[in-house]
């Protein structure tokens, strides 16, 4: 009984979650204030019936057009003022115009559903890219595109089988039920709803046991999937390693178990459709068997028989399908739901209802008793104050953990600070939009991620509509012209997946060029030559310090020889700062920076 009760609770659930996932879908296919979207809404169901009424009239004609071929049917055939030719004829044309509407429904409604899938897509997608960094990092990246690809392709479902497939089938049957109740009687509409009835019990029942076997299978495609995505993406990572036969033996054992899974659906699938084959074809010959009788007594015509037989076949061939359509209308309700889980995830960082665009006159950065903790318990920053002049550089060292990337992500606003404050020339940054804040800032990191396109597209993603001048100035500027004019394709030429044709150096390179596009009063220099050989990092330091000019500097540095001719280089331990200077004062106090630094210089030696 606990079992029983738990099943109940979880159907109830489902039925409210489905219902709940469809009204959110409704406003998409009636928006306020899109009349032509509406009017598109009613043609299309104003068609719908018609295709269906032509249909549920069709096997009239088809009675009609075989009473009149029998002897005794001449006067049939003269009431209607058709001869059997006439009539079948008719007969042709009904069925003609039935597919027509079906046709002519879809054509109206197909802009409305692609209108649809488009607008949820889209803002499923720029959802995506509000969501914080906190989020992005515990989730898997071929996870999140399943959930959206398996989400749209549900609402596309639904917009055509709820609408176009469940809701006529309803109303079909209804129509049928009244004809069978009128030209015959009660005991031939009491057979077809017992087995419809049956028909939908089943159906359902066996539905939504295969539901759960195949959101088992969906599982272990959606982490078949992650494995393979994961493993492309670190394609360099796998082949150092040697790892091309652990990574296959994973990603083997997730196909596996998506392999049981798929086995288990067919299995289900098959008695679900032996057993809906048993109950249609029971209550076809039992309606079959009925008519013949009423033949046989003289109480009907052949052309009733012929017609009961068309109504029965015009009944099962949707109901055949329901089984199907139920089940994929089902998936479709949870693969949309989490989509729509994923459009509920709220924004850990969101622009203030009255955030105003931020203003640099100069781009002093200013932290006042900054504190932050990615977990609350395990604090990073512990009340950080540090103030960067208009134009001036500073440099944040320390050791690994200290906190200095963390500033950077702070100034970004990837977080928020827990407590104190992060100001651009006097302006708290929560208090500005962020997109505002996003154009002030640039931002070289350690390893500059290119998208797989071409050289071009690269460098103009630092100000999209940049005139070709200015980008070709700009990769002059970062000393990477002349490299890729040698390429085969210069700057057409395509980087590959995150940029893997390029070397770190060029990559960086182009990074350097792509920010000196955008052209930011602030410069963020996150640890950008780390990555890099000795002599390639010499090289690009000199585009560094070349684009810093008359700009706004904070060099989060690992080498303690790329930051020695910063205006004030600042050193954390435990997110605090320890000490702050020019390099030559701090060499002097022999404290925890000339200790970083002969340790690095020992390394170095050694």
């Amino acid at each position: 009984m606990r079992g029983l009760a738990k099943t109940e609770a979880n159907l109830s659930d489902a039925q409210i979650q489905g219902w709940s996932v469809i009204r959110r879908v409704v406003p998409y296919l009636w928006p306020d204030g899109q009349g032509w979207v509406k009017r598109r809404v009613v043609l299309a169901v104003v068609v719908l019936l018609l295709s269906k009424v032509i249909a549920v009239g069709t096997p009239v004609l088809y009675k009609q057009a075989v009473d009149a071929l029998a002897p005794e049917g001449a006067d049939a055939a003269t009431v209607l003022g058709l001869g059997a030719v006439g009539l079948t004829l008719a007969y042709g044309l009904a069925r003609l115009m039935t597919v027509g509407f079906q046709q002519l429904r879809d054509v109206v409604f197909t802009r409305v559903g692609q209108r649809a899938l488009r607008q949820l897509a889209l803002e499923t997608f720029t959802h995506i890219h509000r969501l914080s960094m906190r989020y992005h990092i515990t989730r898997k990246t071929g996870g999140l595109s399943r959930i959206i690809e398996r989400g749209v392709k549900g609402v596309d479902f639904l917009l055509r089988f709820l609408l176009f497939s469940m809701g006529p089938l309803v109303l079909e049957l209804l129509m049928i039920s009244v004809v069978l109740f009128f030209l015959f009687d009660v005991w031939y509409l009491a057979v077809v709803v017992l087995t419809i009835a049956l028909y939908v019990w089943f159906t359902f029942k066996v539905t939504e046991w295969r539901v759960k076997i195949r959101k088992e299978m969906n599982d272990q495609d959606t982490d078949a999937n992650q494995k393979a995505i994961d493993s492309l993406l670190n394609f360099e990572t796998v082949k150092y390693f040697g790892a091309e036969r652990w990574e296959a033996d994973r990603y083997d054992v997730a196909m596996a178990n998506y392999e049981n899974a798929a086995i288990r659906t067919n299995y289900s699938l098959a008695f679900l459709n032996f057993g809906q084959s048993v109950l249609i074809t029971g209550g076809l010959v039992a309606v079959m068997v009925m008519a013949a009788m009423g033949v046989q007594r003289g109480d009907l015509t052949v052309g009733d028989f012929v017609m009961v037989n068309a109504y029965m076949i015009q009944i099962t061939m949707p109901l055949n399908f329901l089984g199907t359509v139920y089940r994929e209308i089902r998936q479709a309700l949870i693969d949309m739901g989490d989509m729509f889980d994923l459009l509920g995830q709220p924004a850990e960082v969101q622009d203030k209802p009255d955030a105003t665009p931020l203003k640099v006159s100069g781009g002093r950065v200013t932290l006042q008793g900054v504190a932050f903790g990615y977990d609350k318990e395990r604090p990073i920053l512990k009340g950080i104050s540090l103030e960067v002049e208009p134009g001036q550089t500073v440099a944040i060292v320390g050791s690994s953990g200290s906190g200095k990337s963390t500033i950077g992500r702070l100034l970004f606003r990837f977080y928020d600070v827990g407590a104190g404050a992060l100001l651009i020339d006097g302006q708290d940054v929560r208090d500005v939009t962020q997109d505002s804040l996003h154009a002030q800032i640039g931002v070289v990191p350690q390893d500059t991620v290119l998208f797989n396109d071409t050289v071009h597209y690269n460098i103009a993603y630092g100000r999209p509509g940049a005139s070709e001048e200015e980008i070709i100035a700009a990769a002059k500027a970062a000393k990477i012209h002349d490299f890729i004019q040698s390429l085969p394709d210069g700057y057409d030429t395509t980087v590959g997946e995150r940029g893997l044709k390029l070397s770190g150096g060029e990559k960086q390179r182009v990074g350097i060029a792509r920010t000196l596009l955008k052209n930011p009063p602030i410069l963020l220099l996150d640890e950008a030559t780390s990555a890099l050989d000795t002599e390639t990092e010499m090289e690009i330091q000199a585009e560094l310090k070349a684009m810093g000019e008359g700009r706004t500097v904070i060099t989060i540095a690992h080498r303690l020889s790329t930051i020695a001719d910063a205006d004030r280089i600042v050193v954390l331990e435990n997110g605090v700062i320890v000490e702050e200077g020019k390099h030559d004062d701090l060499l002097t106090r022999a404290g925890r920076y000339a200790h970083l630094w002969n340790r690095q210089s020992e390394e170095e030696v050694a």
